[in-house]
Formats: structure tokens, C-alpha cells, sequence
């Protein structure tokens, strides 16, 4: 049964949050698999320090992987010993003044987002990976969305955002899976502005309780970070906010915190190796009726089998369904 959360945050819940059992712990600071990202490739000095990112077009994560290439590295990623989410519970926290009044199509957009994510196609390209605490699955369920109607801030600090995240958990009595399988993803309206990247994702604690968040930009008019839907059925800032959720939570499905999980020998995840690539198939039609134009994801097992299409390196092992 889907819970649905529309409580807005006032001033008045702020104070709630200070209690010493919801102090934010950001684990990802110990994980060589975040770090390596952060100071991969194509540093900037606005990239989060310990967090996974999703850049701009125009910077393939496969461009960064020539080298690699050349001295015939396997593109596969490798286990690195650490958990995978076997499944997800989603919420999303809409931050920043605007929101308190906004009318438009992102908030009810990324609700049915979100909502039928769980068993697309999209979702099971993530299932052939394993962690110490099982299989990574297709299945997500939806809590719904807060609005949080305070300032927002940008997203070069991962404490920053973790920091919203356990407000948020404090303020609205959101009950921690112990099993670390809440996702809960901050959509500001603080546009991008010269940061390097879209999106990225992380991990921390509440309260003592393992989590994983994400960070968004407001994405409305910015080339750099816009799928080109020309399927008329969204804004181009839903469009753009809705392929970048999927990049972000496929990675925490497979790499979610320290040690790490799946990546490859550059540090790229699923998502990165197959970033702003498209195909016949990307526009996806999700369980329940919405459809959303995203990006493929790595396949180990497509790539050794060769049935996966080419990433912007030109290895096939890029899926949209599995």
C-alpha cells in the first residue's frame, strides 16, 4: 500500500530536527567508490567531494575510458564487496520557496515517476547484480512526495543536502527501513547555474539508520542537461529532472554506499557508462501508463554476449530493457 506524504515544512518543524537521535552521518566520505568519482576524468571545482555525478551532456562517461581501452581493459564493471539495494522505498523532497506555489507538471510528474517505476523495463537492466545482502530487484515502492518551502541550496556539499534529508525525516516522522533501502531524492529550485554536473547521488545516516539521497538542480531551460523529449508529453524541465532520476537510482540500486558495490575499473557505474546515450527504446512506457524518455543502463551480461547497444566509447553492453 502506497503511503502518500504531502506535508508541507514549515519554520515551525525546523527546530524538530536538532534532536541529537536524527544527527546526519555522511558515510559515503568512506567509500573509495565515491570518492573516485568526485576526482575522476572531469573534476570541477563545484563537484560534490563524496558523491556520485551525473554530468552535463557533452562529457561521456565512456570518453574518459580511452585509455583504458587502449591497453584492452575489460569495459565490464567489478564487485567491490559492498551491499546493493534489493529493492527501493522512494520519496521525493521538493526544496525551495517556489514550490510552496508552484503550479506546474514537475511535482505530480515525478509522483507518477516514481510510482511506476518498480518492474519497467528500465528497472530490471539493474537485476544481474549481486551484493553481500542479495540480488539487486526490479521492485520499488513510492511514499510520496514533501514539500519543504524553505531556502534551498545548491548541491556542492553532500552534508548540505543530507543535512535537508534527516530535517526532513525528523519533521515528518518518516520511519527508517533498517534495512537501508530508503532512497529519498532532493529536487531544489536552484538552477545549475556553471556546475559541472545534473544530479548526483550519496549516502548517510539518520538517526544512526543507513540511508541513500540524491541531489537535482532545477533543470527548466538548460541545455546541458536536457534528453531532448520530443514526445510533447512533458515539460522539458520534467523531461530533464525524469532522466536524470533514472541514471541516479539505478547507480544506488547497485552502488549504493561504502565499501561499494558494481563499478568499473575507472569508477564508472551502470548509469555513467551509458550517460546521454538514447536508442529506439528510450522512450519507456512505465507500469502504470506514464511514459518517460531515459537513457540506457550498463549490461555486464549484454556486453559479453554482445547484444547491448554501443555507449559513447562504442562498447555494446548499454541496455533499455532487459
Amino acid at each position: 500500500m502506497k503511503q502518500r506524504i504531502t506535508a508541507v515544512v514549515s519554520l515551525g518543524l525546523l527546530a524538530a530536527c536538532a534532536a541529537p537521535d536524527n544527527t546526519p552521518t555522511d558515510i559515503s566520505k568512506n567509500s573509495d567508490s565515491q570518492v573516485s568519482m568526485a576526482v575522476g576524468p572531469s573534476p570541477e571545482l563545484n563537484t560534490p567531494y563524496n558523491a556520485r555525478v551525473h554530468h552535463i551532456r557533452g562529457w561521456q562517461a565512456g570518453a574518459g575510458q580511452a585509455g583504458a581501452a587502449r591497453v584492452r581493459r575489460s569495459p565490464n564493471m567489478t564487485y567491490h564487496g559492498g551491499k546493493i539495494m534489493p529493492t527501493s522505498i522512494t520519496r521525493t523532497v521538493f526544496w525551495g520557496t517556489s514550490w510552496a506555489s508552484y503550479t506546474g507538471d514537475k511535482i505530480t510528474g515525478m509522483d507518477t515517476f516514481y510510482s511506476g517505476w518498480g518492474g519497467t523495463a528500465i528497472a530490471r537492466t539493474n537485476i544481474e547484480y549481486t551484493g553481500t545482502n542479495g540480488t539487486v530487484g526490479s521492485s520499488s515502492s513510492y511514499a510520496g512526495h514533501i514539500i519543504d518551502a524553505t531556502t534551498a541550496q545548491g548541491g556542492a556539499n553532500t552534508t548540505t543536502i543530507l543535512n535537508e534529508v534527516c530535517k526532513v525525516v525528523a519533521a515528518n516522522g518518516i520511519a527508517v527501513d533498517p534495512a537501508g533501502n530508503d532512497y529519498i531524492a532532493v529536487y531544489t529550485d536552484v538552477p545549475r547555474g556553471s556546475a559541472g554536473y545534473c544530479a548526483w547521488h550519496s549516502a548517510g545516516s539518520c538517526g544512526g539508520k543507513a540511508l541513500q539521497f540524491a541531489f537535482f538542480w532545477k533543470l527548466d531551460g538548460d541545455a546541458g542537461c536536457d534528453p531532448a523529449d520530443a514526445s510533447g508529453l512533458h515539460s522539458q524541465g520534467l523531461a530533464a529532472i525524469a532522466n536524470v532520476s533514472a541514471h541516479e537510482l539505478s547507480e544506488a540500486v547497485t552502488d549504493p554506499a561504502s565499501p561499494g558495490a558494481w563499478y568499473d575499473a575507472s569508477g564508472y557505474e551502470n548509469s555513467d557508462k551509458c550517460a546521454w546515450i538514447f536508442n529506439a527504446t528510450s522512450l519507456q512506457t512505465f507500469n502504470n501508463g506514464s511514459m518517460f524518455k531515459v537513457q540506457g543502463n550498463w549490461s555486464n551480461s549484454a556486453y559479453t554476449a554482445g547484444t547491448g547497444y554501443a555507449n559513447s566509447s562504442g562498447q555494446k553492453g548499454c541496455l533499455n530493457q532487459f
